[in-house]
This record gives C-alpha cells, structure tokens and sequence, in this order.
C-alpha cells in the first residue's frame, strides 16, 4: 500500500525544509507526532535515528535511509508483520513550496487491516501537510517582517 498527499505552500523551500528537517519540534505543529527524540546530538541526516512516538501507537525507531539535503528525506521502521517506509519530499513551486508526503506499508499486518490503515495514513498525511503549511507561513511572514 502506498499513499501519497501533496499541499502547496506559501512559503520558500528553504523555510520548509528548515520546519521538515527539525523533526524534534514536529509536536509543535502536527498532531500526528506526540514526541520525536533524535538517538544524538546532531542534525537529522543520512543515517539518523529517530524515536518517534504517536497517538496511539507504540514508540518506533525510525531509520533514515535516504537524504538529499533541501530537497528530500526518506525513513523507515518495522514492527512484527510491517515495513513503513515514510518519505518527505519538496520542491520549488512559483513563489511557494509543493511539499509531498508518502507512506508505503508493507507486509501482513498492512494487507489485512488495508481499509483501516490505508483511512488512518490518509488521514495523518493530510493532517501532517496542514500542520507544516499553517508553521512554514507563518514562519515566511514573520521572516518577511524583520
């Protein structure tokens, strides 16, 4: 299963990659995400581990397996019977930013909960992009009246 939802922002890429990329402070402005603890000190990157925990659902260890800086990042985790594989992913749009979630979840669990699984990760990808476009304009217009 594979979903994907895109929202458009009008704020510049950098200032959205900046908010994507400072994970530890996603619970400030989406409600999917209760608390993100970096495994070290450094900034999110190739390799990082990440602790996330969500409304009910365990605390996962979420690896990043894919990072181009500015552009994209893509991480994963398991948990007996599934395989997540969620990716964040922005680009340039006008004067804006298209920024674009998507989750693939494989294995058993995922087949046989689909409906379910496949409303519930519609639901935190739109809910997510909100979140990130209302912190990322609001951050563009603040910065735009230094």
């Amino acid at each position: 299963m594979i979903i994907t939802k895109s929202i458009h922002i009008d704020a510049p890429s950098d200032v959205v990659w900046a908010v994507t990329r400072d994970v530890e402070r996603w619970p400030e402005w989406t409600p999917t995400v209760t608390s993100v603890r970096l495994a070290d000190d450094r900034e999110l990157g190739p390799g990082s581990v990440a602790r996330i925990k969500q409304p009910m659902q365990p605390e996962s260890e979420w690896v990043v397996t894919e990072f181009r800086d500015g552009e994209r990042f893509a991480w994963e985790t398991r948990r007996p019977g599934l395989h997540m594989v969620g990716t964040h992913e922005l680009a340039a749009a006008g004067t804006g930013t298209r920024n674009v979630l998507t989750l693939e979840a494989t294995g058993v669990i995922a087949v046989i909960f689909r409906p379910l699984l496949g409303w519930a990760v519609r639901k935190a990808l739109a809910d997510e992009n909100r979140g990130l476009k209302v912190r990322c304009e609001q951050e563009s217009s603040a910065g735009a009246e230094l």
